[in-house]
């Protein structure tokens, strides 16, 4: 079938909600290996909220650009290539 069904497309709001639980997970990691390196829980907050902001609105464009390509191109491509 080369029409991709539009229920089998991520919508805006799930790639927010993945962006942002991802960013939680991943600035906590951040935080604490920049307290463990600096000793210092001011320098480990700034840093993980810069992190944060930064890396978030990365990822949403990351997982956007994904959504422009089909479903099964990349296993076309391999499937071809054999």
């Amino acid at each position: 079938m080369d029409v991709e069904l539009t229920e089998y497309r991520e919508s805006h709001l799930r790639s927010l909600l993945k962006a942002f639980s991802w960013r939680i997970v991943a600035t906590t990691t951040t935080g604490i290996i920049a307290y463990f390196i600096t000793g210092d829980v001011m320098a480990a907050i700034t840093i993980g909220g810069i992190e944060f902001v930064a890396k978030f609105f990365i990822y949403y464009a990351h997982e956007r650009a994904w959504q422009l390509v089909p479903r099964g191109t990349i296993r076309q491509m391999a499937h071809h290539e054999n």
